[in-house]
């Protein structure tokens, strides 16, 4: 267990420890320009439209905070060159939460529960809906019982599964979006308490029991968790009782570093049958990750964070470390951090995101400076997604078609401190040197590695965007797809009274307001006037939005 208070003083810990040479093969480190608005308490979430949510330190009155802010792509698309939102322009949450669950739901709101420590901890779960800037609570998941730091997984059908660190560490509750509601969920068969949840290909999420070598997975099809192969080294520290992350790697196995070292590698079976596991090379120096945040990056490689092994005196000992692992040599490489080679501080304090432009952004706890990491190589053509069509729905907004718009895994991983996953999709459109990111929302699927599975989801252009021709790129955790024409022109949603269908009441609306009327929302096609066209417009788009 971490203490509340490390991560305050943290940032000030931070030093160059030196400076190395690093293979020729490593990604290179740049700066945000602009601080943050407030120190980071940890956690960030990449919104569907391309913007990143930052948990602070700030509000509540606890040093914990409540109070999110956002990073803004530039107008050319670099985060580098991003703005902060004031604090004031994300509502607070009604919690304070350090080390909780997050996920960001099908339809683009962000779903967050629990808290090691802060006053979320027992409470209510919240969710925020970034057309209303607005946060909702749920029903307290447990009643009144701990959450704490605990895991969250999407489910195939958008629900969520909520672990609940407390009683025999075991329970999980079910979250359903649409209903605001929880129910029981399956029961694991060991500890899941500090274990990560690692997404395969079947859908399955795949465990390794707290302080044993027995891994579980949780089958989709019958709803149960069940014990799966056994892990041929250890991968939990005893003191601490803590590991590393999980990611699935572009060959389809998963990898998981551990707190001693070690490092676990797991071939799925593609069926309910259990998979294999084998040792991977130990992380080098006597390194390993208890408590510790890793990337999938664009290229393949995982960069993975790390600290020198715990002991009984030291549970979280620093300094930090950084290294590549190439699935492909079954090796990792050295590289250095965003000041040198080494932070003279414990690793469990950083926090990394896949951004959409294959960037990894990181931050650490208590500081507002924030940093990007850049993969030397770039991603192979089988791993990138696929556009087949584009076509505009009847009340505004557009379906895209294509192939792994979720992406080859789930990008960034830290554990049970925080989720961060990134597998789905991001639109991008270009026009010069002019960059706009899309709202997507209501994707098909919630997967990881689909393959030539048929993807759909719906995405509405920002209001600023001008009519014109636009390149069109689809992302997933930083793949682009190759680029589409898209012929664009302003049009307003038909759907007056945002109800999901185009009926009478909204062509009675538009009736009420005939003659010149710029900047109505009845003015369909926006050439300030509302007449017979914007009527015919109605007449085409009857029925339910689709």
């Amino acid at each position: 267990m971490k203490s509340p208070i490390q991560f305050l003083v943290a940032a000030s810990l931070i030093t160059v420890a030196g400076i190395s040479a690093q293979s020729d093969a490593a990604g290179t480190w740049t700066t945000v320009t602009a601080l943050a608005p407030a120190a980071s308490g940890g956690g960030m979430i990449l919104m569907s439209d391309g913007t990143v949510l930052c948990k602070t330190s700030s509000g509540g009155g606890d040093g914990i905070g409540n109070v999110w802010v956002k990073l803004k792509p530039s107008s050319t698309g670099s985060y580098q060159s991003g703005t902060w939102s004031p604090l004031a322009t994300v509502p607070a949450m009604s919690f304070t939460r350090l080390y909780f669950s997050s996920q960001l739901l099908k339809d683009g709101r962000l779903y967050v529960c629990g808290g090691e420590y802060g006053t979320g901890l027992t409470s209510a779960g919240e969710v925020y809906n970034p057309l209303t800037n607005s946060w909702t609570l749920t029903p307290s998941p447990n009643g009144g019982s701990n959450i704490s730091d605990a895991n969250s997984e999407i489910m195939p059908d958008g629900r969520i599964m909520q672990a609940v660190v407390s009683g025999t560490l075991r329970n999980n509750k079910i979250y359903n979006p649409t209903t605001n509601t929880y129910i029981a969920g399956p029961t694991c068969t060991g500890i899941h308490n500090e274990s990560e949840w690692c997404k395969l290909p079947d859908n399955s999420f795949l465990m390794v029991n707290r302080l044993t070598t027995q891994s579980e997975r949780w089958i989709p099809s019958s709803n149960t968790w069940v014990n799966d192969a056994v892990v041929p080294v250890a991968l939990y520290d005893s003191f601490g009782l803590e590991t590393g992350g999980g990611a699935l790697l572009p060959n389809g196995k998963a990898f998981f570093p551990g707190a001693n070292s070690a490092t676990g590698i797991y071939t799925p079976s593609g069926t309910n049958a259990i998979g294999s596991w084998v040792a991977g090379p130990n992380t080098p120096n006597a390194n390993g990750c208890p408590d510790a945040p890793l990337c999938m990056m664009p290229d393949g490689k995982v960069i993975v964070v790390t600290s020198p092994i715990p002991t009984s005196a030291n549970h979280f000992p620093s300094p930090t470390s950084f290294y590549e692992y190439d699935y492909v040599t079954n090796s990792y490489t050295q590289v250095n951090g965003p000041t040198g080679l080494t932070l003279n501080t414990s690793c469990y304090i950083y926090c990394m995101l896949q951004l959409p432009n294959g960037q990894v952004l990181f931050s650490t706890q208590g500081s507002t400076r924030f940093y990007l990491y850049t993969p030397a190589g770039s991603p192979a053509a089988a791993w990138k997604p696929t556009i087949t069509d584009v076509a505009q729905n009847n009340c505004g907004d557009y379906t895209l078609t294509g192939t792994q718009l979720n992406g080859i895994s789930e990008g960034a991983s830290y554990g049970d401190d925080w989720q961060m996953n990134t597998n789905y999709p991001i639109i991008r459109l270009t026009s010069g040197a002019n960059v706009y990111y899309c709202r997507t929302f209501n994707w098909s699927h919630t997967g990881v590695k689909l393959g030539a599975t048929v993807n759909t989801t719906k995405f509405t252009v920002p209001s600023t965007v001008p009519a014109g021709t636009y390149s069109l790129v689809v992302t997933a955790n930083g793949i682009p797809s190759t680029a589409i024409s898209f012929d664009y022109t302003p049009t307003r949603s038909c759907d007056i009274d945002g109800d999901g269908f185009v009926d009478g009441a909204d062509i009675g609306l538009v009736l009420l307001d005939f003659g010149p009327c710029a900047g109505c929302s009845t003015d369909i096609d926006m050439d300030g006037v509302v007449d017979g066209a914007d009527v015919g417009l109605m007449l085409l788009s009857e029925g339910p939005c689709l």
